[in-house]
């Protein structure tokens, strides 16, 4: 199964294309940022991104898309430009017949450390270790991005996880654990 990873945003939006092997490991396809210009109009600014998104899913053909849940912040102007690169991925991908699956930032975290409270340098730590790149994938955005398709192939249920696993691993386990104390705390 092959997943692209999207870690959605106006000025820098992370694309991470991965494959799933044998035996729980996955391998890299590639990697990079969709950027658009800080001081374009936002619509200007959203093709821009929509034009990469759409020239990413052509080249790879990714089996599911995976993006990160849009969460509030306290910057309203942030998470309404992030929202709406999200949308734009969501409709590119929905073009294509491609599925399109939403993780939480600490869904994802789990599932690549183990905890749902890591920092970004520790995901981008175990993103490299796990697909055994030489280099921490940069800038921040692009790690999220592998990492969100990471946790789209290791999700409990797993798509594209061999059917021969018993049961959920450490990093699930955590993840699960995560997501319950985020919906009572009502995030």
């Amino acid at each position: 199964m092959r997943v692209l990873g999207v870690d959605p945003g106006l000025t820098r939006c992370g694309l991470g294309v991965v494959d799933a092997m044998p035996g729980r490991r996955v391998r890299l396809v590639e990697v990079g940022v969709a950027r658009s210009d800080a001081d374009a109009d936002p619509a200007t600014r959203l093709v821009a991104i929509e034009a990469e998104v759409e020239q990413w899913l052509d080249r790879h053909r990714p089996d599911a898309v995976a993006v990160e849940r849009v969460f509030a912040q306290h910057n309203v102007r942030t998470v309404m430009g992030t929202a709406q690169v999200s949308g734009v991925v969501m409709v590119a991908a929905a073009r294509r017949d491609i599925p399109v699956a939403l993780h939480t930032p600490s869904e994802v975290k789990a599932a690549v450390t183990g905890s749902g409270r890591a920092g970004k340098a520790q995901v981008a730590a175990m993103v490299t270790r796990i697909l055994e790149l030489d280099t921490r994938p940069t800038p921040a955005d692009a790690a999220d991005a592998l990492a969100l398709a990471i946790c789209h192939l290791w999700r409990p249920g797993g798509a594209g996880v061999g059917a021969r696993r018993t049961g959920p691993t450490a990093a699930q386990r955590a993840w699960a654990t995560a997501e319950a104390a985020a919906r009572r705390s009502g995030r």
